[in-house]
């Protein structure tokens, strides 16, 4: 078998063998030899994002008469390809790396170049008529594109995938509300029996934790919009144009559709990245909503004949190797998985967003990585739990109906009538004695039938109030 065939690259320590059929330079080989460490590489959307990124330098560099026409046209043309994704495979770091996240600016940054030395008819390799330095990175610092092509990514990832998927989530669960606004059942707190609601009532509260989370998300992405471009280095803005951040993220802006702005203080853009802890933060409180629904829905659908077995789920696949018949609550399973995996990411993104030592926070990949994993978890785990579990769950009306009569707390109705001293000693009797409640009111004497019937009409004590009048 013949060796696989390399060119020769240069960077400031030397020569390095880079394979012939690659568009990354010697910087980024250096890495992929340097850091043998796990399998974690960046997402599609971060690499989308640093294309968006140097196709914005480039056209900014040129109306500030910084970079000519045909270099900044074949910076372009080499951008455009990168965001079809056709070199996300040229994109082979993983996450651990320099905290700075330099290595893989410079990936870009050679991908770029190599790709437009191409157009120009050069070959890989020569740094010629385009330089992945003074022409691809013009303007900029790895310390200040990399925390850009952060908050562009995690924007690009909220707006496109976890919004959609939540809105649709919310959408089901309020539609399943509403089909069972009808259905009173029995309520329960400190998971014992309590008075009456409906279960789209219950659902409903599902639903408004679900739009606060998704309030929250919102919240986040604004902080998100404000771009670190222009800081360079340390922040000061060295080597680029007075004019160049503010413009560079107006660029941004036309090419996403969205509103990014040039950060107010690009000291703290590069040295700390408060706006994705808080949008890690959000995507926490988005996983623990997920986690109660699922915990809840889990509960309520348990059984089929020997837990509270309120709730249908669809039968996706058999649940059991040695069980025949068994049928298993596994969308709810993978959703609170999820909802696990992302509360750790976001301890995570905690530790790292408190490592902003000086001028710079270099532990920017690890929580980039941890963000967009989670965003995208969510958005699957979201799609996978409404399509396969919340359109399909159906209510187990005679199940919830035995239970709703059978429950002792209906007694609360009785308490403006009888007084609570009363009515606590009819429910203890009544649970001692293995009796309804209605048996232990008739024998005390304390009411007729009728107005038992009436007073403890579950539907009637659904709402606000002092339940039927007496």
């Amino acid at each position: 078998m013949s060796e696989a065939r390399v060119r020769i690259e240069t960077d400031t320590l030397g020569n390095v063998e880079v394979p012939e059929e690659c568009y990354w330079g010697a910087q980024t080989q250096r890495s992929i030899e340097n850091f043998p460490i796990g399998g974690q590489r960046f997402s599609p959307v971060f690499i989308r994002a640093l294309f968006i990124v140097k196709a914005a330098a480039a056209r900014t560099n040129f109306s500030l008469g910084k970079l000519d026409e045909q270099r900044c046209e074949w910076i372009l043309r080499a951008c455009e390809e990168g965001l079809l994704g056709r070199y996300n495979d040229q994109f082979p770091l993983v996450v651990w790396q320099t905290g700075s996240g330099t290595q893989t600016n410079m990936n870009a940054n050679e991908v770029i170049a190599n790709r437009a030395n191409e157009l120009a008819g050069q070959p890989r390799g020569g740094k010629k008529p385009v330089h992945p330095n003074d022409h691809v990175n013009l303007s900029q610092s790895s310390n200040d594109v990399f925390p850009t092509a952060m908050h562009i990514a995690a924007v690009l990832g909220l707006q496109e995938h976890l919004r959609p998927a939540l809105q649709a989530l919310c959408a089901s669960l309020a539609e399943r509300g509403n089909a069972f606004s009808s259905t009173v059942k029995i309520g329960r707190t400190h998971m014992m029996d309590a008075t009456p609601l409906t279960l789209g009532q219950e659902f409903s509260g599902y639903v408004a934790q679900l739009e606060g989370a998704y309030l929250g998300l919102e919240q986040a992405c604004h902080d998100l919009y404000d771009l670190a471009l222009g800081g360079t280095a340390v922040g000061t803005g060295l080597n680029s144009h007075p004019e160049w951040a503010t413009t560079v993220a107006l660029e941004i802006g036309k090419q996403t559709g969205l509103p990014f702005r040039s950060a107010p203080n690009k000291f703290m853009a590069l040295s700390a990245h408060d706006a994705l802890l808080k949008t890690s933060a959000a995507l926490r409180q988005l996983a623990s909503v997920l986690l109660v629904i699922g915990n809840n829905l889990r509960l309520l659908a348990s059984g089929p004949r020997c837990g509270f077995g309120e709730l249908v789920l669809p039968a996706n696949e058999p649940g059991s190797s040695i069980m025949p018949g068994k049928v298993n609550p596994t969308q709810i399973e993978a959703l609170t998985m999820v909802a696990a995996q992302v509360i750790g990411n976001d301890t995570t993104v905690c530790v790292a967003a408190s490592q902003a030592h000086l001028q710079l926070n270099v532990f920017k990949p690890v929580i980039i990585h941890n963000v967009l994993q989670s965003i995208e978890l969510l958005a699957d785990a979201c799609n996978s739990f409404r399509e396969r579990c919340v359109d399909g769950m159906t209510a187990n009306e005679n199940t919830i109906a035995n239970h709703l009569h059978n429950s002792l707390m209906l007694v609360t109705a009785l308490a403006p009538q009888i007084g609570y001293d009363e009515a606590a000693a009819v429910a203890k009797q009544a649970f001692a004695e293995n009796k309804t409640l209605l048996q232990v009111v008739l024998e005390k004497g304390l009411m007729d039938q009728d107005t038992f019937l009436r007073l403890t009409d579950p539907a009637q004590m659904i709402g606000a109030g002092d339940g039927p009048a007496g």
